[in-house]
């Protein structure tokens, strides 16, 4: 924690002070600098405060109604339902405060957000500019890839923000090294921000590999890669809700994934954290509506890639009819079909991802799993403190059969695995998430096949319309 410096202010700014605040949002109470030296910076004009919450005028229902409408200015949240109010110490009025972003400290209307409007702090020597090459990774790009490669450099060189509509194990990765490396050669800063943790930790070192000399920042909840001078940052978007106006060029991955999908406070502090115009990179294989729509009217520019990298088509999805799975489970059997599957499986020397809809499910699948003895089992889920262990043993191959929910849809690339949902009917697996979970399977070169099997008590519109979405991409891309 930096301390202030209260005899020690020079005439222009406190240097402690602007690298603090340089490209942050902070609650001026969570400043650990005086107040007097506080004042002195706005009164300069080094540092520019907003109200942390104000009155929204829109809203045809609150202007005829008179009700009073709020706007959060450090998450976005405007939902009447999110806020709250109560007696304030600091104003010593009824004052409100926002509940949605409530476990990143109290603001309230009286409160203020600081941010820096003065000069850039000098940047530190950047070694890595002056290498022949930046990028280290020794791979190669298909034509395909390389042409998506340079379509999203050119496009970012050029302010303007891109698509990358590809197929799950296409490589948009390594499709990002050029425009990453550009951008460091120039010295900006760069974020790649994705919803999940689990995606955080997968590619922190496939990045941290391609590009050796160049520090960079991972940022999750627990995690210890951090370095506030990085040029390059890896962040879940809840972790960019402090950041405002400092990157020079972000890139979204699974842009379409939950929570960022679902919850518009990720999207306000991804746009926030940017510079203004700074150029925005989308990379998912089911982009959502609004971005799928801009993209074929020609007004987002984009590539479609529907191909994987190996050359080898998408697996499709088997459907298998599995009875009231629900209440076989509650009797504590698991579905007999299920059963004949994950044998064949084991007997094969396979490991296996099992899907299920819920917590609860996933518990008691586990348990009935490891009563089977036919291997080790353990099961994952968002809350699970083992969580991240558990992933690492099954990835070294210490576990057979990793029973999760649909936390380990995307972002976890693992040789050889194959994949089944049971209770590919509930409505919490939808297209996407359907998709996403065939994507796992198959990604190697070495092995670039595998089932998936969706076991069921009825086949869904969503399941119908996954499996046409592979067989489409799979059209397009040559088989």
């Amino acid at each position: 924690m930096l301390l202030s410096r209260k005899d020690n202010l020079s005439p222009a700014y406190d240097e402690h002070l602007q690298r603090y605040l340089f490209g942050r949002e902070c609650l001026v109470e969570e400043l650990p600098f005086s107040e007097e030296i506080i004042k002195r910076h706005v009164r300069k004009r080094f540092i520019t405060l907003h109200p942390g919450i104000e009155p929204a005028t829109d809203g045809l229902m609150a202007l005829l109604s008179g009700t009073k409408r709020w706007v959060c200015r450090r998450c976005g949240n405007t939902d009447p339902r999110e806020f709250g109010y109560c007696s304030c110490s600091r104003c010593g009025k009824t004052c409100v405060y926002c509940r949605h972003c409530l476990n990143m400290g109290v603001v309230r209307a009286c409160s203020r957000l600081a941010t820096w409007s003065g000069p850039a702090p000098e940047r530190t020597s950047l070694p890595w500019r002056d290498s022949s090459r930046i990028c280290e990774w020794t791979g190669t790009l298909s034509d395909v890839q390389e042409k998506v490669a340079d379509d999203l450099d050119q496009y970012q060189s050029e302010g303007k923000s891109f698509l990358i509509w590809a197929v799950c194990g296409s490589g948009k990765t390594e499709i990002m090294f050029r425009a990453l490396e550009h951008a460091l050669r120039l010295g900006e800063r760069a974020v790649l921000a994705t919803p999940r943790t689990d995606v955080v930790r997968e590619l922190f070192p496939r990045f941290k590999a391609a590009f050796p000399k160049v520090p960079i920042s991972a940022l999750y909840a627990g995690s210890e890669d951090k370095d506030p001078e990085a040029p390059f940052v890896i962040a879940t978007t809840h972790q960019l809700i402090r950041f405002y106006r400092y990157f020079d060029r972000v890139f979204i991955d699974e842009v379409d994934a939950f929570p960022y999908h679902y919850d518009p406070m990720l999207e306000y502090a991804v746009l926030k954290s940017a510079k203004e115009k700074a150029p925005i990179a989308y990379l998912t294989a089911t982009p959502p509506p609004v971005l799928k729509s801009a993209f074929l009217s020609g007004k987002l520019p984009g590539a479609k890639i529907a191909r994987r990298f190996h050359g080898y088509p998408l697996p499709v999805p088997k459907d298998c009819w599995a009875g009231n799975w629900r209440k076989l489970v509650g009797q504590g059997r698991l579905p007999e079909s299920f059963n004949q599957w994950v044998r064949a499986k084991m007997e094969s020397g396979k490991q296996i991802f099992v899907f299920v809809p819920s917590v609860t499910l996933l518990r008691e699948v586990t348990e009935l799993l490891q009563k089977r003895g036919l291997a080790r089992v353990a099961g994952v889920h968002a809350e699970d403190p083992d969580r991240h262990t558990k992933v690492m043993f099954f990835r070294e191959g210490q576990i057979r059969i990793l029973v999760t929910t649909t936390i380990l849809e995307r972002g976890v690339t693992i040789s050889g695995v194959e994949a089944a949902v049971l209770g590919a009917d509930d409505p919490i697996f939808d297209e996407r998430a359907l998709v996403q979970i065939a994507g796992r399977v198959g990604r190697s070169a070495s092995q670039p096949a595998g089932d998936v099997i969706y076991f069921h008590n009825g086949r869904t519109l969503e399941m119908i319309r996954a499996r046409r979405h592979i067989e489409q991409m799979n059209s397009e891309g040559g088989f």
